[in-house]
């Protein structure tokens, strides 16, 4: 049996939104057929639940950290990366039962949200269970950390091992970011990528000091080393920016993810799309202000034609896991269409994860999740309201 819902718009993001377009759904939520009011009255349907709104995909999170959920409130904003990320190693807790109370909320606080599908990074194992027990589809990025050379070969050992405490789950060994991965663990990561090929991700520009620490080794990473007790005498600096020092040594045969680029130059993107063919933009907007108080470009990263995803970062820098707030913050401080936000936030990241066949898009067949998202016109534009409800 079938259930019909129609609402103001009906937003299939791959083809154009319909004025009160109908959706059949069969029991288990899975489109049957997506259908203009001239196509539902042809075919007699009548018994349809209209709401006012619009109906949307779910939401595809390709950002957060799960296993940082219990630090919700414990770390001061805009406190800068460096210093924040001293926090997170101070904080961070060993209490299983409460990691994994934090991470049961934060799971049902992103349903509850919209979301349907999550790219989750994670440096240990304790988040397999939650996710193993999800209604949510993840994909973990196992995400290694090493700026000793010497310890480079030893991490990767490491990481092939802990990688199978995921199975059935998909998940990728990747790069924590620039500035805490050696060229030695980058070339380990290579050699794997070229190997499995897959999908990657890394944290990529998100402050100032990344930049300056790889064109001049200034800047407060230099406390944050000193911090860890490393000594990196060995680092010379590139002259170039992070991305375009590191980038290079990545494989070229893995789908990418750069996540935060809030500091990323034209011409960064310039020379990242000339070495590395499949490539995407996270966007994190709302951990980038309780960060760093900053916001990427986001004109620029949408006027240079990128694939761009949206994601939350964890409850340790962002009060909600929600890709609807991350969708306001960008409208609100950027000229930034619905059509554009609402393909960032289900098609483009359920593309990046592979996942298409299922989430991303309104199309007969899949079984995407459906929110309803609150609009007003204005001026004859639509632009998002202040709540949204997950309808399937």
């Amino acid at each position: 049996m079938l259930t019909y819902i129609s609402a103001d718009y009906v937003y299939p993001v791959v083809a154009a939104p319909i004025a009160c377009g109908v959706l059949a759904m069969d029991e288990e939520g899975t489109i049957a057929a997506v259908l203009t009011p001239e196509e539902a009255s042809a075919g007699g349907i009548t018994d349809i639940v209209r709401y006012e709104g619009l109906l949307v995909p779910g939401f595809v999170n390709t950002h957060c950290h799960l296993e940082l959920s219990n630090l919700k409130g414990e770390i001061p904003r805009y406190t800068g990366l460096p210093a924040f990320v001293q926090e997170v190693i101070k904080l961070r807790s060993s209490d299983e039962y409460a990691i994994n109370l934090a991470m049961l909320k934060a799971d049902v606080e992103m349903f509850d949200n919209g979301i349907v599908a999550v790219g989750d990074i994670s440096n240990q194992a304790v988040s397999a269970g939650i996710k193993a027990g999800s209604p949510l589809y993840y994909h973990t990025f196992l995400e290694l950390l090493g700026f000793n050379p010497d310890t480079a070969k030893l991490s990767m050992e490491r990481a092939l091992e802990f990688i199978n405490k995921f199975l059935p789950l998909k998940a990728s060994i990747v790069p924590h970011a620039p500035y805490s991965v050696s060229p030695e663990l980058f070339a380990e990561l290579k050699a794997y990528g070229d190997a499995v090929q897959g999908l990657s991700s890394m944290h990529n520009q998100e402050t100032t000091d990344e930049n300056s620490f790889f064109r001049d080794k200034t800047g407060a990473f230099l406390d944050l080393f000193k911090f860890l007790g490393l000594n990196i005498e060995f680092f010379k600096p590139s002259g170039k920016t992070s991305l375009q020092t590191v980038l290079p040594q990545l494989s070229a045969r893995q789908k990418l993810l750069l996540v935060h680029n809030v500091f990323t130059s034209a011409e960064d993107i310039k020379f990242a799309e000339a070495v590395h063919p499949d490539l995407y933009w996270c966007l994190c907007p709302n951990a980038n202000l309780y960060i760093e108080n900053r916001l990427p470009d986001v004109g620029l990263l949408r006027d240079a034609g990128l694939k761009i995803t949206l994601g939350t970062d964890s409850l340790a820098s962002n009060d909600v896991l929600s890709i609807f707030a991350e969708m306001q913050t960008l409208q609100l401080h950027f000229d930034v269409s619905v059509d554009d936000l609402l393909k960032w936030a289900t098609y483009n990241g359920a593309e990046f994860l592979e996942i298409t066949d299922r989430y991303g898009s309104l199309e007969a067949g899949k079984k995407p999740g459906i929110n309803l998202l609150e609009y007003k016109d204005v001026e004859g534009e639509l632009v998002l309201g202040d709540r949204m409800r997950r309808l399937f």
